[in-house]
């Protein structure tokens, strides 16, 4: 399991993150699956936190965005492959509600790091793939490119 990501596109979503704090960011990934479990990004979609309760905390997507996101991807003849959030001032690492409320496996869940408003250098970013049975989050190598080939 890999997550290929260009670099720009890592960069935009840790900028996403340092827009957002101290709320949360969240977004798509898109690209395409690849043998090996390999997910090849060359798009991101921000998407807007819809969470009002505790965006600080928490993230939702906006249905209608979502949607209007999926039809983006196939016209571009892309997939959605995974998603990303921040965690403010906490680790790159799935929390307890992360995982209660992550529906999808064989998609990548990226996690950014967001301290006092700024990415952190290293080990800021993270990302998972949910488990078939939903128990855990496996961790994923990110292959961070200039392009993906």
């Amino acid at each position: 399991m890999a997550l290929v990501i260009p670099q720009a596109q890592l960069d935009a979503v840790l900028r996403h993150g340092e827009q957002t704090y101290p709320d949360e960011c969240c977004g798509l990934l898109l690209g395409r699956m690849e043998a090996g479990g390999r997910r090849c990004i060359t798009a991101i979609r921000p998407m807007r936190n819809a969470n009002t309760a505790s965006p600080r905390n928490r993230f939702d997507f906006d249905p209608r965005e979502h949607l209007e996101a999926q039809r983006l991807a196939r016209s571009r003849d892309l997939e959605i492959v995974g998603f990303y959030h921040s965690h403010p001032d906490h680790p790159a690492r799935p929390s307890q509600y992360d995982l209660d409320h992550a529906a999808w496996p064989g998609y990548s869940y990226l996690i950014v790091a967001i301290h006092q408003g700024k990415r952190i250098p290293m080990d800021g970013a993270n990302s998972f793939e949910l488990a078939e049975d939903r128990s855990q989050f496996l961790p994923e190598r990110i292959e961070s490119t200039q392009e993906v080939s």
